[in-house]
């Protein structure tokens, strides 16, 4: 008669995790960030520190105070472990406080005038101290969007066939090109606008879209061919080795193997470039000036746009001027969000 032994079934082992934060090490670092962020909206009430870029920079110096303070009974490792960890949070959320006060400003005092009159009228008929019932900056929306298309037909293939001439041709002036594209890059926008004044608007005598498309195009154009030579290095050589072994020349493999790859990498390279001078003001003072009516010529004289009329609206000053220009720049910064964003999906959107 055969007995049967019964083997015990293995344990499960979970791995180990010694990198891992403790549950203990977590809550001191979180109570020490709450305790500073407190403690600094006590520093901001009752001192002369103002405003949450005074808030930060008190919460990033208190978080460090109390950082020592807590860890000066614990091991060296530890200490310097929590202490990291203070320091990395608060520096970030130190960081972060400048931009969410810049955004949460303009959100609350540009908000009160999104009116659909501000998207459907123009300001031809009607004076910046008028009720926000009145008027509105459907000329300024519709001259920026005109100057940024102009600006995109004119800068998306040079700066794509700068990107191709950098990496497929290599030619003898690459690196030519490549230090004329890098020092544009930090060209100082008023200085474009000053090429094109005395280029196009003193030679015409016109102020007009096209001269500040023209303007925008200048900053434009860097952008596009860098960020397009990046993309295009990311093409692995065998793609283009086999469009050659195909018999097809260069120029073919270039235009019908290695640029449809990368298609969603240049549509970035161009909405990153749109985004970049979207917002530029300083150019279009000298070579679009503004206008208060609605227009569709870009030869057609002044014209307006979300800079200037931001701008201008500043400069008058009252009530209701003041509140239409924080509401143009509410348009404005929501604009360049959603390029943005548009940046980061269609950069990541080709499967190929």
């Amino acid at each position: 008669m055969s007995t049967t032994t019964a083997v015990p079934s293995p344990s499960t082992v979970e791995p180990k995790t010694p990198w891992s934060t403790s549950r203990t090490s977590q809550v001191r670092v979180a109570g020490t960030l709450v305790l500073a962020a407190l403690a600094a909206v006590g520093v901001v009430q009752f001192t002369g520190v103002a405003g949450i870029d005074g808030w930060a920079v008190t919460f990033f110096g208190l978080s460090l105070v109390l950082a020592v303070i807590r860890t000066s009974r614990v091991g060296a490792k530890e200490r310097k472990d929590s202490l990291m960890k203070v320091i990395i949070t608060a520096a970030a959320v130190t960081a972060f406080a400048p931009w969410l006060s810049i955004f949460g400003s303009v959100l609350l005092k540009g908000y009160p005038g999104l009116r659909p009159n501000y998207f459907t009228q123009d300001m031809s008929l009607t004076v910046p101290d008028d009720f926000l019932e009145y008027g509105g900056a459907i000329h300024a929306i519709v001259g920026s969007f005109l100057m940024v298309i102009i600006a995109t037909v004119v800068t998306l293939p040079l700066g794509i066939l700068s990107g191709i001439y950098l990496t497929e041709v290599r030619g003898r002036l690459t690196l030519l090109v490549r230090f004329v594209v890098q020092s544009m890059s930090g060209v100082p926008s008023i200085v474009a606008g000053l090429f094109i004044y005395t280029t196009l608007v003193f030679a015409t005598n016109t102020y007009s879209a096209f001269a500040g498309a023209m303007a925008l195009a200048v900053l434009m154009l860097p952008t596009v061919a860098r960020t397009a030579e990046e993309v295009l290095k990311l093409v692995p050589e065998d793609l283009r080795s086999a469009g050659y072994a195909l018999g097809a020349r260069q120029w073919r493999t270039a235009f019908m193997v290695v640029i449809p790859t990368v298609r969603s990498g240049l549509t970035t390279a161009a909405i990153l470039g749109v985004a970049r001078v979207v917002g530029e003001t300083a150019p279009l003072l000298l070579t679009s000036l503004s206008n208060s009516s609605l227009k569709f010529n870009p030869f057609d004289g002044p014209i307006g746009s979300l800079p200037t009329y931001v701008f201008g609206y500043l400069q008058i000053g009252t009530e209701y001027a003041v509140a239409r220009a924080w509401t143009g720049s509410l348009v404005l910064l929501v604009i360049v969000f959603i390029l943005f964003t548009l940046a980061r999906r269609l950069g990541g959107k080709d499967k190929r």
